[in-house]
């Protein structure tokens, strides 16, 4: 039995000699090298025209003359014999000149054409048999482009133009009304006999997708044929009138060539086209994992420690600019005129125009991200930034937006907000299942005994929609000062989006409760002649029977 190592060899060997052999082939030896002689040099060939119309090309000088300046004066002077009508085409004839040597093709006794020697070349026809041939075509020529002008020649050709036209006006219609009443149910009965595409349960391509497809096919064939009408109808026209007609003539060969250049362009950009689609391809693959993996984060499904939910949608977001900016990065070599002068400056500028603009913006930035990843709030919490208290409504990479309780909306740039001290009103309840304590002062003077504030305070707490009963709402004395004492009273509540309302109630309750225990609030100090003048309780906490005391005179015993 034949050894593996046999083969292995086998195939070793026959492709070193296939690279062997093939190398041979394509490098020459230097012997070859010398023997090949260098090509031809190209000549140039300049054509004089009339009308758009070739008469014949020009490869050699006269004289001082260059073949392109000889040609545009043959040219020019064959013009000038053309306008003028009251030179007949008979006139144009053959006559030697000079040394003789030289044939000329003249009208009356001006030179239109010299033929010489090198003219002829290696031609089987001689100068006079050349002479002869370009005489009849310029006479021909000339014929023709007198008779295009003639006043007859061209009003019959604008009615004939003008009837085209109408033509194919009405033809286009046609063909558009028709489509749009054939092409609706020719699609849905192919759509119907196409059967859709299907993998176990799930519908990769519906009838519906065959439908429009079909729809867009026959759209298109449509497009190709009116454009093609389009082509028969500009040719026809361009071809009545002289001074259209070497566009008409060389229309169908710019389009040709038009297409065939992007055709050609297309084929040498076809390896780079492969080389994007396969990056494009294995960027999306990469994004769609990514966004699966943190939707299952998201919505708690797949939980990582210490990684929260709400890292799941920014930080996607941020690998997802990562990954695009790589893939544009790598994708960039590939893309036509990538090493063009123009890119490169239009790169430039946009680098320096990014990094002059962008440096407050970038700040911004960084400080979103910050905030993201510190969890300082989320979008939803109440908190409070210096003399701003609101809820946050938009929280962005830029900017954070926040709604006070007016419904006014406060822009504030992320930067800013590093900078600024964040008071989260909602994150204990959130996260912590705290409750959230309220705190608002009033101060008295050292003349109302403390347990009756204490107790009016509690009550007013009490009497609050929103505050919780328990755990109970209690009363801090956190200073004594010359003339008064500040009681603080602290409750507890959950509705945290209600909190500028709980406050107002709040305040509104301990006026009444102090009111109903005969307690005056006079903060932060109050001095008053007392003896003589009305309490400063409201009248209907006072009772009916209140009479304002006297002066209180003590006489002497």
């Amino acid at each position: 039995m034949t050894k593996p190592h046999f083969w292995t060899r086998f195939f070793l060997c026959l492709l070193f000699a296939f690279l062997l052999v093939g190398g041979q082939a394509r490098v020459p030896s230097m012997a070859q090298t010398a023997a090949t002689p260098p090509p031809p040099p190209e000549i140039q060939e300049y054509p004089v025209t009339l009308d758009g119309e070739v008469l014949f090309e020009v490869r050699q000088g006269i004289g001082s003359f260059t073949p392109e300046e000889r040609a545009a004066a043959i040219q020019h002077r064959i013009l000038q014999v053309a306008e003028d009508e009251d030179i007949p085409v008979e006139s144009i004839t053959i006559k030697r000149v000079g040394d003789r040597e030289n044939v000329s093709v003249v009208q009356g006794n001006r030179p239109l054409v010299t033929i010489t020697r090198a003219d002829v070349g290696d031609r089987l026809e001689s100068q006079e048999e050349v002479a002869v041939e370009l005489t009849q075509r310029i006479r021909a020529a000339i014929s023709r482009y007198r008779q295009d002008r003639v006043p007859q020649t061209l009003l019959k050709n604008t009615i004939l133009a003008i009837l085209t036209t109408v033509l194919t006006l009405i033809l286009c219609s046609v063909i558009l009304r028709i489509s749009a009443k054939v092409f609706p149910p020719v699609s849905r009965w192919g759509g119907e006999r196409i059967p859709p595409l299907r993998l176990q349960n799930f519908e990769i391509i519906s009838q519906e997708t065959v439908e429009h497809w079909l729809l867009r096919i026959f759209q298109f064939t449509r497009l190709i044929l009116l454009l093609f009408v389009l082509y028969l109808y500009l040719t026809f026209v361009f071809n009545l009138f002289p001074w259209t007609r070497t566009f008409g003539k060389n229309f169908l060969n710019h389009f040709l060539g038009s297409l065939e250049f992007i055709l050609t362009s297309i084929g040498n950009y076809l390896p780079n086209l492969v080389a994007i689609a396969l990056i494009s391809a294995i960027t999306y693959y990469i994004l769609k994992g990514m966004r699966a993996i943190f939707s299952a984060i998201e919505s708690e499904r797949l939980l990582i420690p210490g990684f929260y939910t709400d890292w799941a949608k920014p930080t996607y977001n941020l690998l997802q600019i990562l990954i695009i900016a790589l893939a544009a990065v790598v994708v960039f070599p590939y893309l036509p005129g990538f090493d063009s002068p123009a890119f490169r400056g239009i790169s430039v500028f946009l680098g320096i125009l990014f990094s002059l603009g962008s440096t407050s913006a970038i700040a911004n930035v960084v400080g979103g991200v910050i905030l993201i990843y510190t969890r300082s709030f989320q979008q939803g919490d109440l908190i409070q930034i210096g003399d701003v208290q609101g809820i946050v409504v938009q929280k962005t990479l830029l900017v954070t937006r926040i709604c006070r309780p007016n419904n006014q909306i406060v822009t504030i740039p992320n930067s800013s907000l590093l900078n600024s001290n964040v008071t989260n009103l909602s994150v204990a309840i959130r996260e912590l299942d705290r409750p959230l304590i309220l705190q608002t002062t009033i101060t008295l003077g050292y003349d109302v005994p403390w347990r009756e504030v204490y107790a009016a305070m509690i009550e007013a707490g009490r009497r609050t929609e929103g505050v919780l009963a328990e755990p109970s709402p209690f009363v801090w004395q956190t200073a004594l000062n010359d003339f008064h004492i500040s009681y603080q009273l602290n409750v507890y509540t959950r509705d945290w989006p209600r909190v500028p309302c709980i406050m107002s109630e709040l305040h509104e309750n301990l006026q009444d409760a102090c009111n109903e225990a005969g307690i005056e609030i006079m903060s932060p100090s109050y001095l008053a002649l007392r003896d003589g003048n009305t309490s400063t309780i409201p009248n209907n906490y006072l009772g009916d029977d209140y009479f304002p005391p006297g002066f209180r005179i003590i006489l002497p015993k």
